[in-house]
C-alpha cells in the first residue's frame, strides 16, 4: 500500500534528514514488527517527545513496540546495517532526557517486556522483564514477605529497565543500597543484535565483572530486556521520626551527627520550609510549617531493634537543636510522614507551571552550605527553588520554579541549575546521584571531568558501539562543548545551554 510519507512527516523537526530517507527508515523497520507496533504519524510519535525532563522535546522520526526477544534483535541488526540511531526508551519517567529521541532515528520502546518471569523465596531473587514497573516487584514477592528495596519516588510507574540505566535509588538507598547494589544479572542485547549478559545470579561471575559498569550507563552500551534482581526480607517493623528544626544549619549537623553516631537509618530525608508547606497542602501529611527544614529518619528491623534506634536517633536529634519530635505510632502514620516526601514533585506543580528538578551530591556536612547558597542564587536568578534531600547520602534535589512559556525563564533555569551542579563539585560532590547526565548535564560533564577522563568514556562506548547508534549525543560531552564552556567562563558569559547534541 502506498503511503503518503510527506504528509505523514513532512512537518517533524528531523532538521536535515530527507524525505527519501525518512521513507527509507521507516519501511527497514516494516519486517522488524508487526504493523500495529511501528508508528511514524505525527500524532503517534508526539507522545513520546520527551521523558520527565519535559523542557527538551525531539520527535523521533519513528517509534517501534517489539513484543518479542527476536524483534528486538531484528530492530537493532537493521538499525546497525542501515546507520540508524536507536534510543531505548521504558516509561519514560527518568528527569534528564536521557529517553529523548533522536530526530534522526527510532525510538525503541520497552513497553510492552512487562512480564515477571520467575520468584525464587530461597535464594530471594526475581528475574523481570525490563517493562516491570518497579513497585510491581515488591508487590508481587510480598506474599513471601519479601520487598524489592530500591523505591524511587516515580516507583508506582517507572521500570526496572530505566532504574538500571540510571542506577536509581530512593529514600530507602542509604540502608539497602541503589539499583546496582540489588541487580545480580542483566541480558540483553547490542546494537548489533548480539544477545549478552552481565554479571551472575552465583556470588561471582567469570571472567572481568562487567555489571557495575552497564548499570548507570543510560542506554549508551547495550538494550536491556531481562533483569534478576535481589529481594530483601520484609522487616517486622518500621517507624518514622519526624523532626523539626528552626535553621537550616541545624537540620544539617543533625544528618551529619546520625551518620557520625553509627547510626544506618531505613531513610533519612530533609525538606527545606518552602518545600514542606508544598508537599503539607498537596497531602496534608501533618508537617510542621513553622520549621525552616525537617528530617524524617525511618528505623526498620525487629522490634527490639527498632525501638534501641529510635530511642538513639531521638537523642541525637534532640541534641542537634529540634525544635520538635514526632514518632510515627503506627504503619498508617508511618506512610502519612512519608506521603509529604514521595510526592514532593507533583506537590511542586501547584507552585509553578513548570520546574527542572536538579540531581547533584554532596558531602552530608555541606547541606546547609549548599541551601545557603541556592537562597544566594535565587535572588540573583529571579526564581524560586523548593528543597528535597537524600539527606543520608547528600543526594540533592532542587526544583527550580520557572514558566516554560516565558522564554527567558527557562534560560535562567537552565543557568541555575548549571550553577547548582558546578558548586556541588567544588564542595566536593557531583554533578548527579541518581538521575543520570542524560542532556541536561553534558555542559556540566566538563566540569566534573578532564578532556582525558571524557575521552576515555568515548573510548569504552566505543568498544561497545562502535558507530555510535546506541542513546547518541547523550551523557558524554563533546570536544567542542567543553571548548565552549572554557571560552564562555574566560569571557565571563554564561555557560552554553544543553541542546541536545546531534549524532
Amino acid at each position: 500500500m502506498a503511503l503518503d510519507f510527506e504528509h505523514l512527516v513532512s512537518d517533524s523537526p528531523q532538521a536535515g534528514v530527507s524525505l527519501a530517507r525518512k521513507e527509507e527508515i521507516i519501511e527497514a523497520m516494516r519486517p522488524c514488527v508487526k504493523t500495529h507496533a511501528l508508528l511514524y504519524a505525527l500524532e503517534d510519535t508526539t507522545p513520546y517527545e520527551c521523558d520527565g525532563l519535559t523542557a527538551y522535546r525531539t520527535r523521533p522520526l519513528c517509534v517501534v513496540l517489539p513484543e518479542t526477544h527476536q524483534e528486538v534483535q531484528a530492530v537493532l541488526k537493521t538499525c546497525h546495517a542501515h546507520g540508524i540511531p536507536v534510543v531505548a526508551r521504558g516509561a519514560g519517567t527518568g528527569l534528564s532526557g536521557g529517553a529523548m529521541p533522536h530526530a534522526q532515528g527510532v525510538l525503541l520502546s520497552l513497553a510492552k517486556f512487562n512480564r515477571i518471569l520467575d520468584v525464587n523465596p530461597q535464594s530471594r531473587t526475581a528475574r523481570v522483564e525490563c517493562g516491570v514497573r518497579n513497585l510491581a516487584i515488591s508487590q508481587a514477592v510480598a506474599q513471601h514477605g519479601l520487598y524489592y528495596a530500591p523505591d524511587p519516588s516515580s516507583q508506582i510507574a517507572c521500570t526496572i529497565g530505566g532504574n538500571v540505566a540510571e542506577n536509581s535509588g530512593g529514600v530507602h538507598c542509604l540502608k539497602y543500597g541503589l539499583t546496582l547494589h540489588n541487580v545480580l544479572s542483566i541480558k540483553g542485547y547490542t546494537i548489533e543484535g548480539e544477545a549478552v549478559s552481565f554479571g551472575s545470579e552465583t556470588l561471582d561471575a567469570e571472567g572481568l565483572d562487567w555489571l557495575p559498569l552497564v548499570v548507570g550507563s543510560e542506554g549508551m552500551l547495550a538494550v536491556t530486556l531481562e533483569v534478576t534482581v535481589k529481594l530483601t526480607p520484609s522487616p517486622q517493623i518500621a517507624r518514622c521520626i519526624m523532626a523539626s528544626f528552626a535553621t537550616l544549619q541545624d537540620a544539617g549537623h543533625a544528618v551529619a551527627q546520625i551518620i557520625a553516631q553509627g547510626i544506618i537509618p531505613a531513610g533519612l530525608e530533609m525538606m527545606d520550609q518552602a518545600m514542606t508547606q508544598a508537599a503539607e497542602r498537596f497531602v496534608h501529611a501533618g508537617y510542621d510549617l513553622n520549621a525552616a527544614a525537617i528530617l524524617l529518619c525511618e528505623s526498620d528491623g525487629t522490634v527490639e531493634e527498632v525501638q534501641e534506634e529510635i530511642v538513639h536517633m531521638k537523642a541525637v536529634l534532640g541534641e542537634c537543636g529540634a525544635t520538635q519530635l514526632a514518632v510515627s505510632q503506627n504503619e498508617a502514620e508511618r506512610l502519612r510522614f512519608w506521603s509529604g516526601r514521595k510526592n514532593a514533585f507533583p506537590a511542586s506543580g501547584q507552585l509553578s507551571p513548570d520546574y527542572m528538578c536538579m540531581d547533584s551530591t554532596i558531602p552530608r556536612k555541606r547541606l546547609a552550605d549548599m541551601l545557603q547558597a541556592i537562597t544566594h542564587m535565587q535572588g540573583r536568578y529571579g526564581l524560586r527553588c523548593v528543597n528535597v534531600f537524600h539527606a543520608g547520602d547528600g543526594n540533592l534535589h532542587p526544583l527550580i520554579l520557572f514558566d516554560a512559556s516565558k522564554p527567558q525563564e527557562l534560560a535562567l533555569a537552565e543557568a541555575f541549575g548549571a550553577e547548582i551542579l558546578e558548586t556541588s563539585v567544588q564542595m566536593g560532590g557531583t554533578i548527579t546521584g541518581e538521575h543520570g547526565v542524560g542532556v541536561e548535564k553534558l555542559t556540566s560533564m566538563c566540569a566534573q571531568f578532564t578532556e582525558p577522563e571524557n575521552d576515555q568514556m568515548r573510548r569504552l562506548k566505543a568498544a561497545f558501539d562502535p558507530l555510535g547508534l546506541l542513546n547518541p549525543g547523550k551523557v558524554i560531552p563533546s570536544l567542542h562543548r567543553c571548548a565552549e564552556r572554557g571560552q564562555m567562563i574566560v569571557r565571563g558569559g554564561a555557560l552554553p545551554h544543553p541542546e541536545l547534541e546531534r549524532f
